[in-house]
């Protein structure tokens, strides 16, 4: 998996997760619901460290996903700057968001 790969699936894991539950919550039993969600989760924390300890011994990332909107000379488009400041967000964001989503499952249980 290329480094690219990684900084795409990081956003991308949960949302899938949350398509995957969109789609077959009825059918699926609860505990696989959770469980789902919390490895796609999970997924992506652990891979926000892996791209913690990239930044810290690669130079800053800075690349465009895609075009989003062009006209004339002006050009809008989207893509990913990961510097060490940013990964370390994302490990706090994808940490903070593990936990939400385990202690949610305790908090929501009777529910």
């Amino acid at each position: 998996m290329t480094m690219q790969q990684i900084y795409l699936a990081i956003p991308l894991l949960p949302l899938l997760a949350a398509v995957v539950i969109g789609l077959f919550g009825k059918v699926l039993p609860r505990a696989a619901a959770h469980i789902v969600t919390i490895v796609g989760v999970a997924i992506s924390f652990v891979l926000s460290v892996y791209v913690l300890k990239d930044a810290f011994v690669s130079p800053p990332y800075n690349e465009t996903v895609y075009s989003w909107l062009k006209s004339g000379n002006f050009s809008f488009e989207i893509g990913f700057l990961i510097d060490r400041l940013s990964a370390m967000m994302m490990v706090v964001v994808t940490f903070v968001s593990l936990m939400v989503h385990i202690y949610t499952i305790g908090y929501m249980r009777d529910d």
